[in-house]
């Protein structure tokens, strides 16, 4: 386990670029939605050049992003970094797990364009470009601040 207070900066370094990483293909995907929704006609060219950009972003990026931000965050977890008695730490883990749960959403979204089934509207996708913002609010003052 020493090895890990040794290396511990590293991986809060590599922590803090996978979140930025991830934060990046999160706040973009919907915003790619609201243009596939709005501006391409279902089974064109265009269809299948943004049913591949939202793809890739996902594959490529997000959830890779995602996966190598939550191990380091295990990792740092089981070296004590948080304080579970403070409020601050929850709020954290409940939001964190939060953007997990925002991140399956937009997963599941980009199956309803592939399959043809998108129901959601430009503006709908919109609102919902929102939340990560309030969840990234939400973490960062959580830890930064720590209020509460």
């Amino acid at each position: 386990m020493e090895f890990i207070y040794d290396i511990y900066p590293w991986i809060k370094a590599l922590h803090i670029i996978a979140v930025i990483a991830w934060m990046a293909g999160i706040f973009y995907l919907p915003r790619l939605f609201v243009y596939h929704t709005e501006q391409v006609v279902k089974n064109s060219e265009t269809d299948q050049m943004f049913q591949d950009m939202e793809r890739r972003l996902i594959k490529a990026i997000m959830s890779p992003a995602m996966g190598v931000a939550w191990i380091c965050g295990l990792i740092m977890l089981a070296t004590g970094a948080f304080d579970f008695g403070s409020v601050w730490a929850w709020v954290k883990i409940a939001s964190v797990v939060g953007m997990s749960a925002f991140h399956s959403w937009l997963e599941k979204r980009r199956k309803d364009f592939v399959d043809g089934t998108n129901t959601l509207t430009g503006r709908q996708y919109r609102l919902m470009n929102e939340v990560p913002t309030v969840l990234v609010i939400l973490i960062v003052v959580s830890v930064v601040v720590r209020p509460f």
